[in-house]
């Protein structure tokens, strides 16, 4: 007897009704593997950005006592300058250095091996900057500065390719927030460690610059007992019992679904080896996926997010917030950030990755319209200064709400395993780049532009929104074979139309 609609299609919509409303949650060791990879990872990253802001004028002082003692004259102002700038900046040359040597230790090492010996580099800058006031050796302050920025290159890059690879698919973009939350909690730590009352003031500078040694050796505490990324394991060494060992450490005893994806990939990728950055520049099966991955890293630079940092002090100054108190007003733009990485981390599987970062861009547009009137009538009424303050906010929560989290991730997930190293190698060094234009290039722009210097960003942020708007696809809850299979059928049209274009053109001229 045949069955009633009810009876053959009910069990099937209570089934697709329950799993609607299952919400998979991480579990216990995928957060703590999660933390222990961070710590040491961007964490130092966001720290050693902050943490150097607070001992300027003592440092100064340390460079000008140093001169006096070495050749009995006090140093220039300009080679003063001179000096602290490549104190600071050389931390980005590191960065760049800390890129490409970072792709090499994760395709040699593994993903959790190069993490663990990135702490080398954060160690030994902590023991050259904790000695540079005892010896009287400035130049040890930047070559401890050089080595946290290849720390923060190498962590920058391996730690978003690692949390990609042991997250599931579901959860990927959550767990891959970690990037961004702790990158903000790296900078507001920072802040706070260096306020005066703890060890901000002049006799601590020393001490405070080499703190950076803690997160390195918590690291190297916690993360051995932490398993090696599963995609690695199994797709790069073959490591059958190895993966499924991961994969049940991190997920428990159910990890068919992730072992079948796993498998899946490495049947796709079978005879295909890890790329190098320029293998991956020539192939034009990959070229959308590169071209975005590009654009959104430079953007991340060079979207304003460092002139809003600038124009901060200025802004607080201006308000009437005594000197003193600024650097507790610095603190709450930290924790401003920070905040709204984690609310990014617990929208984006609901709102998804697309929705987030266009959004993020577009709110940053409109604030850079705010912020260039409300600076060119900064004179005209005490309340615009106030405004100006609260346009400093607003930049900041638009920036972590989208773009500050969500970049790593995409470019974990626009490529597959064989791509991802290389594609963080060439990200990574264009970030670090445009980081490296961006601090050079901003005081110029300033001093030509002065309050119009936003209006350069409103450009970057709105041509960026509108890029993504169109040409890159949502990520939410695909495989990597389902976005790399996307972006070919993207290809494939564009090759079509363009092909027919061109044959119509030369049928018209026939």
């Amino acid at each position: 007897m045949p069955k009633t609609f009810e009876e053959e299609y009910q069990p099937l919509l209570i089934k697709e009704i329950k799993d609607t409303k299952r919400i998979k949650l991480p579990s216990k060791s995928l957060l703590l593997t999660v933390c222990a990879a961070c710590i040491g990872g961007t964490f130092q990253y966001g720290y050693n950005i902050s943490v150097i802001n607070a001992p300027t004028v003592y440092v100064h002082n340390f460079i000008n006592q140093t001169w006096r003692e070495r050749y009995q004259t006090d140093i220039s102002e300009d080679l003063l300058t001179l000096l602290w700038s490549a104190i600071v900046s050389i931390f980005t040359i590191g960065g760049l250095i800390g890129v490409t040597v970072g792709v090499t230790l994760s395709v040699k090492l593994g993903r959790k091996g190069a993490l663990m010996a990135n702490n080398i580099f954060a160690l030994m800058a902590a023991l050259l900057m904790g000695l540079s006031y005892p010896t009287g050796f400035f130049e040890l302050l930047i070559i401890g500065r050089l080595l946290t920025g290849i720390n923060a290159g190498i962590g920058i890059c391996v730690q978003p390719l690692y949390l990609g690879e042991i997250a599931p698919t579901a959860l990927r973009g959550a767990m891959g927030m970690g990037t961004s939350v702790f990158i903000t909690g790296g900078i507001l730590a920072g802040q706070v460690i260096g306020l005066k009352e703890l060890l901000g003031s002049e006799e601590y500078w020393p001490i405070l610059l080499s703190t950076t040694c803690i997160p390195a050796f918590l690291q190297l505490l916690i993360f051995p007992w932490f398993p090696e990324s599963p995609r690695y394991l199994f797709i790069d060494r073959g490591d059958v019992e190895g993966c499924k060992k991961a994969l049940k450490q991190l997920h428990g005893a159910d990890y068919d679904g992730e072992w079948d994806d796993i498998e899946k990939e490495k049947n796709n990728l079978a005879g295909f080896q890890a790329k190098k950055p320029w293998e991956l520049l020539a192939d034009r099966s990959v070229r959308w996926q590169l071209l975005s991955v590009v654009l959104l890293n430079a953007a991340q630079q060079l979207n304003g997010i460092n002139a809003i940092y600038f124009y901060a002090d200025y802004l607080f100054r201006q308000t009437g917030i005594p000197a003193d108190k600024i650097p507790y007003v610095t603190v709450g733009t930290g924790a401003c950030e920070c905040v709204t990485a984690l609310t990014c981390g617990m929208l984006i599987e609901c709102l998804g990755r697309k929705a987030l970062i266009t959004g993020g861009y577009t709110l940053m547009s409109i604030c850079c319209i705010f912020f260039t009137l409300t600076l060119s009538f900064q004179d005209a009424s005490p309340v615009f200064p106030y405004l100006s303050m609260a346009c400093v906010f607003a930049f900041i929560l638009s920036f972590g709400l989208g773009p500050g989290g969500v970049t790593n991730i995409l470019t974990t997930e626009l490529f597959t395993q064989t791509s991802r190293p290389a594609a963080y190698m060439i990200a990574g060094s264009v970030n670090w780049l445009s980081f490296f234009f961006i601090g050079l290039a901003f005081p110029f722009i300033v001093l030509g532009l002065q309050q119009y210097c936003f209006l350069v960003f409103l450009v970057i942020c709105s041509s960026v929104a509108v890029y993504i708007f169109f040409i890159v696809p949502e990520t939410k809850n695909k495989t990597f074979l389902e976005i790399q299979s996307e972006f070919q059928s993207s290809n494939n049209r564009k090759a079509c139309s363009a092909d027919g274009a061109g044959t119509t053109l030369l049928s018209t001229s026939l």
